[in-house]
């Protein structure tokens, strides 16, 4: 499902997206790997990261290797959780500890770090558009 995901605050509060905005990575690993066992944490992690760079011809990105751009969840297995339901949708999943994008912190300790090191990544199709 393609969503968009905004701020739980504000004017947003005022839409009701569809809870997957919120948690769809986190379901993948607690609800599908964990608790249902259909497949194991390590084909969840390969499903969330290295498959789709692969698909979309994303150099550098999708696997720890020396070289490739820090991208880096760390997160208890045992404890991940998507609490957004369709009553309450922007509601954060929880069990992730830390985020590093691009080798800087953004969330620390479950906490945001106010740091924004993301920026736009251009895949092979990426045409560059002149007016």
């Amino acid at each position: 499902m393609d969503q968009g995901i905004y701020s739980p605050e504000g004017v947003f509060l005022k839409s009701q997206p569809h809870p997957r905005a919120y948690g769809n990575f986190i379901r993948v690993i607690g609800h599908y790997s964990r608790d249902e066992k259909l497949l194991p944490l390590e084909k969840a992690i390969y499903k969330l990261s290295k498959l789709p760079a692969t698909n979309l011809k994303l150099k550098r990105r999708g696997e720890l290797k020396v070289g490739n751009y820090a991208d880096v969840v760390i997160f208890d297995p045992a404890k991940v959780r998507d609490a957004a339901t369709y009553d309450k949708p922007q509601q954060f999943a929880t069990g992730i500890s830390h985020v590093f994008v691009n080798g800087v912190a953004v969330l620390k300790n479950g906490e945001h770090t106010g740091a924004t090191p993301g920026r736009f990544v251009k895949g092979p199709g990426f045409k560059n558009v002149k007016n």
